[in-house]
């Protein structure tokens, strides 16, 4: 028996916008050094293309379970939403082998621009019901968050400190053709 498999090597072409009800944008960090403290963002655009991803997130639709903790990533100490609204990720390529994607950009947070690499997968295109075309993104990398300025902490009493500088980011994205006019 002998099964058949695609081996990918460019993204599908088309511009694919991002389906916001069915993606995600996180984060998550080490807290108090024993465990990770997770949250994301309710509000951000993607759209990808043969020219790579263009991402912004609103930075004021941060979601974590604690509105005091909202405040604090609000303000200076870390996201600065007031002078700096958006964090946005851009790229001019996308690497593809098989199914795993290999994405090298730019990230600016707070102000600052700084490459990243970005690993993950990608799967489909498939049709839905609606008759769309439908790819879906998984993407990942780990930067420094006091590199981008975010360098508030506090030291803990038998030591370490209150918040890891490595931040995972996470995005799980669905992806739509856009209509052709």
């Amino acid at each position: 028996m002998s099964t058949l498999s695609e081996t990918r090597t460019a993204f599908p072409t088309g511009t694919w916008q991002v389906d916001p009800v069915h993606s995600t944008v996180e984060f998550s960090v080490k807290h108090m050094v024993v465990a990770n403290f997770r949250g994301g963002f309710d509000a951000f655009e993607v759209t990808v293309d043969e020219g790579g991803i263009r991402g912004t997130v609103d930075v004021s639709s941060v979601r974590v379970s604690e509105p005091n903790l909202t405040g604090h990533l609000l303000a200076p100490d870390f996201f600065d939403a007031e002078r700096h609204p958006q964090l946005s990720f851009a790229s001019n390529a996308i690497s593809i082998a098989g199914d795993e994607v290999v994405v090298d950009g730019e990230l600016t947070l707070k102000g600052v621009t700084r490459p990243v690499a970005i690993k993950g997968s990608v799967g489909g295109p498939v049709t839905s019901f609606d008759g769309s075309s439908r790819i879906g993104l998984e993407l990942e990398t780990v930067i420094d968050r006091t590199a981008y300025g975010l360098a508030w902490n506090a030291p803990l009493p038998t030591g370490g400190f209150a918040v890891g500088n490595d931040v995972k980011l996470h995005a799980e994205l669905e992806l739509v053709l856009a209509e052709v006019a």
